[in-house]
């Protein structure tokens, strides 16, 4: 086991660096990158014109973009980026300096591994703060809605699932699977709007808060206290995530158990006379749980990043789907491949994790048998 651990970790490497390189083409051929949006800044066409733009320790200030923007007009130099016509050559290199486009592609991939490889992920281009540092503040939130949601679907849908297989075709296998379809046909933002509603303060009663993941005075509270908070301001958005996730999960539990009661072995151990308990737990769990444990790391990763974003929007949490989608939006290319980074790590050390589940439910697997 301790080998295949080794073997997995090691082949890591190659996967993340894979994985970054193909989205770093991509990326970075794709148009309207950074240039183009600090372009629309100094032309005025920018979302947000009056933000600052930072990197590699150069800034351009509204005032130097105002006076670059007089000296355009009376240019008639043509450049490859959109929008740019009239603005000075100067203008443009140094904007290309300060984003690295000044730099062959490969040189700049090269760079940018060679960073991470030391833990140094860079400034984000508009917000004057390191990656990192926005990555490791976004995280908590995150990682809250993640777990907290993963763990409190798993905890519903396997029981469920298994009882509405062992009830399967009874009333309560009927009304069941109508909430289930009512729960799935529902975006999870709509629950969440209809939360707010009803228990944040918009039409009855105002019992949660609508903002942040803990209260201002969080810091000066007891343990106790800070627990209830926490727990207090990601109730609401844990439970519009939990109730939107947890119809697949079920009907795929419930089908698993209903495929493996109708096997030879499961009509043999009633043969045999063990009772309903111990021939359902004892020898059907652990084979239908191994396609349920298979798609745990999918899961997690699906409701960390792209279940969660709408989620973090309308409760206002600042976590890394949020985070990561204003990076798109910006081409704040730093933050972007940062975040990409992360997920990318995280969701192989999932796959890796789900592996060693099997183990547990089914010692009968040997990892150590297997090439990687």
């Amino acid at each position: 086991m301790l080998n295949y651990i080794i073997r997995r970790l090691l082949l890591i490497i190659p996967t993340l660096f894979g994985i970054m390189i193909v989205n770093f083409i991509v990326i970075q051929t794709a148009p309207g990158g950074p240039v183009e949006q600090i372009i629309a800044q100094i032309q005025g066409n920018a979302v947000d014109a009056t933000a600052r733009v930072s990197g590699g320790g150069t800034e351009l200030t509204n005032n130097d973009l105002e006076n670059r923007q007089n000296f355009s007009q009376t240019s008639g130099f043509e450049s490859k980026y959109r929008g740019a016509r009239g603005l000075p050559p100067e203008l443009i290199s140094e904007i290309e300096k300060m984003v690295g486009f000044d730099k062959p592609i490969h040189v700049r991939f090269v760079h940018m591994m060679g960073n991470y490889a030391t833990f140094n992920f860079g400034d984000s281009f508009y917000k004057d703060q390191k990656v990192v540092d926005l990555v490791l503040d976004a995280m908590p939130v995150s990682i809250s809605l993640g777990l907290w949601t993963t763990l409190l679907t798993y905890l519903i849908c396997i029981p469920l699932g298994i009882r509405k297989a062992v009830k399967d075709g009874s009333r309560f296998d009927a009304w069941t699977s109508g909430v289930i379809i009512f729960g799935n046909a529902v975006p999870s933002f709509l629950f969440a709007i209809l939360l707010i509603v009803i228990f944040a303060g918009g039409s009855f009663v105002d019992w949660f808060p609508l903002r942040g993941l803990v209260s201002e005075n969080w810091s000066e509270l007891s343990l106790v206290n800070k627990i209830i908070d926490y727990l207090w301001h990601i109730a609401l958005p844990v439970t519009a995530l939990t109730i939107g996730a947890f119809a697949g999960l079920t009907m795929l539990t419930k089908n698993s158990f209903l495929d493996q009661i109708n096997q030879q072995y499961v009509i043999t151990a009633r043969a045999k006379g063990l009772t309903e308990k111990r021939v359902l737990y004892g020898h059907v769990f652990r084979n239908a749980m191994l396609i349920v444990i298979a798609g745990f790391p999918a899961a997690f990763i699906g409701i960390l990043f792209t279940g969660s974003l709408l989620i973090e929007v309308i409760f206002s949490l600042n976590g890394l789907g949020l985070l990561g989608f204003e990076a798109a939006l910006n081409r704040d290319f730093p933050v972007l491949f940062g975040t990409l980074f992360f997920f990318s790590l995280l969701g192989l050390l999932m796959g890796l994790i789900g592996d060693l589940a099997y183990m547990i439910v089914d010692p009968r697997i040997d990892f150590e048998s297997r090439d990687v």
